[in-house]
């Protein structure tokens, strides 16, 4: 088998990598995609009871891509039960799983991956452990910035967790109040905190809200990482360069 051709990223233009989590460092899109079509499928299918309506159940090939991958949890669920003709109550973020709300809903979906990281586990990607070492040697300063308040738990199952600078994530977004994807607003503050300019920072991520992120926050160079088949999908957004798998980037 051919291997991957080579992209080679120089000090002499970045500064500093900017990764999301699932889908970039780790194999966990598809965890958390399938925790969100466990925890829409059952709330969809018990308001089809209640209201007497057909059960369209949450497809994770249009629906998680659309309206969910990439964003806060309270964003992704707003904005599916709104393309879904559905209004429910904000709620507080503090909700008990249990409840009706976009908070409440929000927390059980989170309660269900906390669950599958601890029973299914964590792989980082090969290719990504390559890359990371490989900035580490040559200088970057690198960051996880992530929409998922599991994002800790995450890097330590993958044992990842010792690698970055800075690490913003669904914490921190909450915390401060920051928009989430597609708002450059997060890795802004990534860079901010690194210590270096958006111009001369790389963005890589897999979400088409994560690279719509990168490009309205004018960073140097936004990567996708297409790891579904969706290189044209993600250049449309603002990718500047896309590959299948981060080892195309290493020497």
């Amino acid at each position: 088998m051919p291997q991957p051709q080579s992209k080679r990223i120089g000090r002499d233009r970045y500064d500093a990598v900017l990764f999301d989590l699932d889908g970039v460092l780790t194999d966990t899109a598809n965890l958390h995609a399938t925790c969100w079509k466990q925890m829409f499928d059952e709330y969809l299918l018990e308001r089809a009871r209640q209201t007497g309506t057909a059960f369209r159940p949450f497809d994770i090939d249009t629906d998680y891509r659309l309206h969910v991958d990439g964003k806060p949890r309270f964003n992704g669920v707003r904005d599916f039960l709104s393309s879904r003709g559905i209004e429910l109550p904000e709620g507080d973020p503090g909700d008990p799983s249990e409840v009706e709300t976009i908070c409440g809903l929000g927390n059980r979906k989170d309660e269900l991956v906390d669950r599958a990281i601890v029973e299914v586990g964590v792989e980082p990607y090969d290719g990504s452990v390559q890359f990371i070492h490989q900035l580490r040697r040559e200088g970057f300063k690198i960051a996880v910035v992530t929409s998922s308040q599991n994002c800790a738990s995450v890097l330590e199952a993958a044992k990842l967790d010792t690698f970055f600078d800075v690490r913003v994530d669904g914490n921190v977004i909450q915390a401060q109040r920051l928009a989430g994807k597609p708002a450059p607003d997060t890795f802004l503050l990534a860079a901010s905190l690194l210590g270096v300019e958006p111009i001369r920072t790389i963005v890589i991520e897999d979400a088409i809200s994560g690279v719509q992120a990168g490009s309205n926050g004018n960073f140097g160079l936004v990567i996708g990482v297409a790891r579904k088949g969706n290189a044209d999908e993600l250049k449309h957004h603002g990718a500047h360069l896309v590959v299948g798998d981060l080892a195309e980037l290493t020497d």
